[in-house]
């Protein structure tokens, strides 16, 4: 008997508008953040969800308590699920990082796995905390449907990691918008499938273009790389 994972990004908030790296950041819920949440709140109201886990950031608690009311549960904050840190980058754009600190980030662009800005984590470190949380949560319930909620380069960590993909790349080539969706099955606590990804379909008609959502190697085709 598999448990299956709904696995979701918080809504949009301000920081995102402007492009900062918010990875330690408390900052709420943009209204447009809470929009898209309620939509997706809708769409999932009719299953039979068991559990609400969340980072406890602020935007995932509230993008959480949103979508377990119409369930009747309370989320239960995991630590573990809390968004990569970017230590000194916190709360700047990119263009000001790439200004400010132009040998990390260069550094950071070309292994975001390995390589962390100063006071800040590797990709590596996050996949260290998250993962273990996520397979506990799915012993935990297994056989139920779960709801976890975290941040954007946490579950695309994640979700490269259970894919079998090379930590190095999570950011070239996997991307998640605000409020998306992704549904992971599992058939035990190490073997998944992933069955719906990056799913906005409850509040935007088409997927977000590629563009600054992911990195340079998209719009160099590898020989360089650009904001994501």
């Amino acid at each position: 008997m598999s448990t299956r994972v709904y696995l979701v990004r918080h809504g949009a908030t301000q920081l995102t508008a402007e492009n900062r790296f918010a990875g330690a950041v408390g900052v709420d819920l943009s209204d447009e953040g809470r929009a898209q949440v309620r939509r997706l709140a809708d769409r999932l109201a009719g299953d039979d969800i068991d559990a609400v886990y969340a980072s406890p950031l602020s935007r995932t608690l509230e993008t959480a308590a949103i979508l377990a009311a119409p369930h009747g549960l309370a989320p239960v904050p995991e630590d573990g699920l809390r968004e990569i840190g970017h230590g000194h980058w916190e709360g700047l754009t990119r263009a000001e990082v790439e200004e400010r600190f132009p040998g990390e980030y260069e550094s950071w662009e070309q292994d975001p796995f390995t390589f962390a800005p100063e006071g800040g984590e590797t990709g590596l470190a996050v996949l260290a905390r998250a993962l273990p949380v996520l397979r506990r949560i799915v012993v935990r319930h297994e056989g139920s449907t779960v709801l976890v909620v975290s941040h954007k380069a946490t579950i695309r960590l994640m979700l490269a990691s259970l894919l079998g993909m090379d930590g190095r790349g999570y950011r070239d080539r996997l991307d998640q918008s605000p409020a998306s969706l992704n549904v992971v099955d599992f058939r035990d606590a190490s073997r998944a499938r992933l069955m719906t990804f990056n799913d906005v379909s409850h509040y935007a008609d088409h997927p977000r273009l590629a563009g600054n959502a992911l990195s340079r190697w998209w719009d160099t085709g590898g020989k360089g790389r650009a904001p994501g």
